[in-house]
């Protein structure tokens, strides 16, 4: 097989791929549980960014831009969860993105979670879920939209 066979055959095979971008956004220092989800991510299929901690809302929305990114999954465990998912979702709708799946993960309190969706975050994963619903829900979430 050609190199210009093989670089296309790896390009139609990514083409079919769903790309995650999971972030650690503000000061939470913990991302074991971020880890966890992204290679479980990886495991099923998906192509998963993950950005390292202490990441910006700006940081955040500017890599799911550039990676051209399906979903983003923010893991938040330091109780700023009211603050940061509001501004990445307003900063992704001030860039026009609004085709992607935004999911949370973490110690978000039960009363936190409709304020989250009416935000329009797709889904809130708290301690305990397990990684196939999160793999399920991605899956399922990307190909309806």
């Amino acid at each position: 097989m050609s190199a210009a066979a093989t670089s296309q055959s790896s390009a139609e095979a990514r083409q079919g791929k769903i790309r995650v971008v999971v972030a650690k956004p503000g000061l939470d220092g913990h991302d074991r549980g971020a880890k966890i989800i992204a290679r479980a991510l990886r495991d099923a299929g998906m192509e998963v960014i993950y950005t390292g901690l202490h990441q910006t809302p700006e940081q955040i929305v500017e890599t799911v831009i550039q990676e051209d990114a399906d979903a983003v999954g923010l893991s938040i465990l330091s109780g700023a969860h009211m603050t940061l998912v509001p501004r990445i979702v307003e900063l992704l709708r001030e860039q026009d993105v609004h085709d992607v799946v935004v999911t949370v993960g973490g110690t978000i309190p039960a009363e936190d979670i409709p304020e989250l969706k009416e935000l329009g975050v797709a889904e809130v994963f708290t301690p305990g879920a397990s990684t196939q619903s999160i793999v399920d829900f991605i899956r399922g979430a990307v190909s309806e939209g």
